[in-house]
């Protein structure tokens, strides 16, 4: 039996080897999720569900440091953020369970012409059917929390492919799981090779995915789904940020360093490129730059450790090549611009780098912030929208007019205010415009995605 090996991003020392799945196996999960779905007799009441749900928010709650730990060994997110995000995936728990009542429909107005007297219609909200979850390696909890807890809230049996570098922390999620009392048919982990997942994915008997990864898989496994299925995509982006003369530098810099450099970079949403008015530019850059040479990076179980590993040292080669076109062609090296390891690259600053080097036009996903000046607000803007995706952006400015301005014409789903575009909590929509991604997340939304409204119409004579 073929076998994956899981190993520390930050020393490479095995911690698992879990056997890989093969096309007979997972065609047996398959067919068992499909099978419960259609009997609907052995569906999950709603009290089941709730109860389900509240014990494994106990359960996780009980032990964030044991999954922290394990998110953090082999993912590389330093503990003291590992932690947060398992609070996170707690509090994620609650909301589902918060929602469920909201799942529901509305009345149809009938009687409007003699044709549709003597009737009334009601909507309401059904499960679509088994959800297949396709996860990310950045935040091994909370991704499998916001891909497999809705559809358990809302009744679909899940399949959830973790990413083949973190599926530990996503295994021992399902496990609490059954040990808070659900089915192991209604959530089922699926480690296989991914020539088997893109069959997966387009079988008919999927009903809905859920996809967390590069774009260029995203979009091609939406190509491969069968007629009529739903999904969500959520991909990168390279998320710009407006400074403006007036911008508050001491709020400003130390929320732009955690932005840009949380999880060495490895966020959808971190901070990338950040566009300053070219009258405080340098002395901005300069001030960011003090505090990001100051960031610790190393070992991520230390709870001193600010910046862990890139997820494998192929990414360490890769940042590198990029910053060290970026300087070739111009830029100004302020802080970083070298690989401190085989695993972990130092945080660094770029100042003016030319707009079309790579650093500036594609997703880093790295410890790699460049700062650019502008002349104009009308400039900024073009600078911001000039990538072909876009997730959240930024602006920092005291000034209405200003901050108005930026909301209105910078192209991303979401746009922050004196805050860093990292920012995000469970209960708000996220999504991707243009290629970063399509459809929305949030607990709640994601739970209304994986349902579908029937509409229900009686006639009556008395009515």
């Amino acid at each position: 039996m073929s076998t994956l090996k899981v190993t520390s991003p930050y020393d490479h020392h095995l911690i698992a080897e879990i056997p890989l799945l093969d096309e007979k196996a997972v065609e047996k999960a398959l067919a068992a999720a499909y099978e419960v779905f259609q009997n609907r007799k052995k569906w999950l009441s709603i009290p089941d569900r709730i109860a389900i749900l509240e014990k494994a928010y106990q359960l996780l709650a009980s032990r964030r440091m044991e999954f922290a730990k394990r998110a953090a060994e082999e993912g590389g997110k330093p503990l003291v953020d590992s932690l947060i995000e398992t609070d996170r995936a707690a509090q994620g728990i609650k909301i589902a369970i918060e929602s469920i009542g909201h799942i529901k429909g509305e009345e149809i107005a009938m009687g409007l012409t003699h044709s549709s007297l003597h009737r009334m219609a009601y909507t309401f909200r059904e499960p679509v059917g088994v959800v297949l979850a396709i996860s990310a390696f950045n935040h091994p909890i909370n991704l499998v929390i916001h891909q497999v807890i809705p559809a358990i809230a809302v009744g679909c049996p899940v399949l959830i492919k973790p990413a083949s570098a973190t599926p530990l922390s996503c295994l021992a999620f399902l496990d609490l799981l059954y040990e808070a009392g659900l089915p192991e048919v209604f959530a089922q982990a699926i480690i296989c090779s991914s020539q088997i997942a893109e069959k997966l994915v387009s079988d008919p008997r999927v009903s809905f995915l859920s996809f967390i990864g590069s774009a260029r898989v995203g979009w091609h496994l939406r190509s491969l789904l069968a007629p009529g299925v739903g999904c969500t995509l959520e991909h990168g982006g390279a998320a710009p940020v407006v400074v403006a003369a007036d911008a508050d530098r001491v709020d400003a810099v130390p929320l732009l360093v955690k932005g840009g450099f949380y999880h060495a970079g490895q966020v959808c949403i971190s901070v990338q490129r950040i566009f300053v008015d070219a009258k405080i530019a340098t002395e901005f850059a300069e001030d960011l730059s003090a505090q990001v040479e100051a960031l610790k990076v190393g070992d991520p179980l230390q709870m001193n450790t600010e910046v862990g590993p890139l997820i494998t040292p192929e990414e360490v080669t890769r940042v590198a090549t990029w910053v060290d076109e970026a300087v070739a062609q111009g830029a100004l090296l302020l802080c970083g611009g070298k690989a401190l390891s085989e695993t972990c690259y130092a945080p660094t600053i770029l100042y003016n780098p030319p707009l079309n080097a790579t650093v500036c036009r594609e997703e880093v996903f790295g410890p790699v912030v460049c700062i650019n000046a502008y002349q104009t607000p009308e400039e900024a803007i073009r600078y911001a929208n000039a990538l072909p995706f876009s997730f959240q952006a930024a602006v920092f400015s005291k000034n209405i007019d200003m901050v108005l301005k930026m909301v209105k014409n910078l192209e991303a789903k979401t746009v922050l205010v004196n805050d860093h575009t990292a920012f995000r909590v469970d209960w708000m929509p996220f999504s991707g415009r243009k290629q970063s991604g399509f459809g929305t997340g949030g607990i709640a939304y994601s739970m209304q995605d994986m349902t579908y409204e029937k509409m229900m119409v009686i006639r009556s004579p008395s009515l």
